[in-house]
């Protein structure tokens, strides 16, 4: 069993930074691929950025050259750093870890609140 808790989010202006933080506990960190997916109401969560267990990063599309995701496994935790930030960043955004080994290990944090206004 794995809980994410989430930090790090909060209020900031156009162009402003972030740095979001995921920290796991139990055993076996490096084991997960890691990801942060973001929510606005009404909207289905989508990805972020995912890092896997040997470091392999992906981004959306509409985050590349602004966010960095990065991973610390003997801190046990996950970032995503916020560059250039806009308002239709504004978002709740949601650390994830998934893990596959004969069954799929799948866990979720309860969300940070990231909103992007002037």
């Amino acid at each position: 069993q794995v809980q994410l808790v989430e930090s790090g989010g909060g209020s900031v202006h156009p162009g402003g930074s972030l740095r979001l933080s995921c920290a796991a506990s139990g055993n076996s960190f490096s084991f997960y691929s890691m990801g942060w997916y973001r929510q606005v109401p009404g909207k289905q969560r989508e990805l972020v950025a995912e890092i896997s267990s040997s470091s392999i990063t992906n981004y959306a599309d509409s985050v590349k050259g602004r966010f960095t995701i990065s991973r610390d496994n003997a801190k046990n935790t996950v970032y995503l750093e916020m560059n250039s930030l806009k308002p239709e960043d504004t978002a709740v955004y949601y650390c994830r870890a998934i893990g596959y080994r004969s069954t799929t290990y799948l866990y979720w944090g309860q969300g940070t609140q990231v909103t992007v206004s002037s």
